[in-house]
This record gives C-alpha cells, sequence and structure tokens, in this order.
C-alpha cells in the first residue's frame, strides 16, 4: 500500500515508509496517566503524510529510518489525514529503502 492509495478513517494499513521529520514532543494528562505525543512526517514514493506517534514510539525513531506500520488507522484531524498506529497496531524499524507494494510482491515471487 501506498501513501496515495490511504483513504480517510480506513483501518487494517500495513505499509512501509521513510521519516523525514519529527515534530515537538508533547505531554498530555489523561486519567490521571503522563502521556506523550508527538507527529512526525513520512514519505515513499507516492507522497508525505504525518504519523501520530505515542509514548516509547517516540524514542524508537529519528529521521531517516524506514518504518513498517502494520495494522495502522488514517486518522483525520484538522481536516488534514494523519496515520497513526492506533489501538491495535504496531510501528517497526527496519532496514533498507522503501519500495512500493509492487515492488515487495516481485521480491515475493522471485524467493
Amino acid at each position: 500500500m501506498n501513501i496515495s492509495e490511504l483513504k480517510e478513517r480506513q483501518g487494517n494499513v500495513d505499509i512501509t515508509v521513510k521519516v523525514k521529520d519529527i515534530g515537538e514532543v508533547r505531554e498530555f494528562n489523561k486519567f490521571g496517566k503522563i502521556g506523550r505525543v508527538a507527529n512526525a512526517t513520512v514519505s515513499d514514493d507516492s507522497g508525505d503524510i504525518k504519523l501520530t506517534l505515542w509514548n516509547e514510539d517516540i524514542d524508537k525513531i529519528k529521521v531517516g529510518d524506514t518504518l513498517k506500520l502494520t495494522n495502522g488507522f488514517v486518522n483525520v484531524f484538522q481536516g488534514e489525514k494523519q496515520l497513526t498506529t492506533g489501538k491495535f497496531g504496531k510501528l517497526e524499524v527496519v532496514s533498507g529503502d522503501v519500495t512500493s507494494s509492487e515492488e515487495k510482491k516481485e521480491k515475493k515471487k522471485s524467493k
């Protein structure tokens, strides 16, 4: 899947992106617990999108990293689409360049 294919309120998003920028980390208090949130700008060959990072995910990544988001969700905040791990998603740092979903399919076929 590519960024350009993402739709508002879409779930079950599996995508590989590259981190271009990480914004300021903000703290919040929810139900008496302190949490942290930051927005990163991520990209692939088809475009850019903001990725909302929560708590420990903020510390996992740095600019230039390639990330794999599994079971993510597309939110809309202030009229702008944003990716998030949501309640059930997973974010991991992977090595290598961002490849399109078509290139990934070809690699799997050739193995």
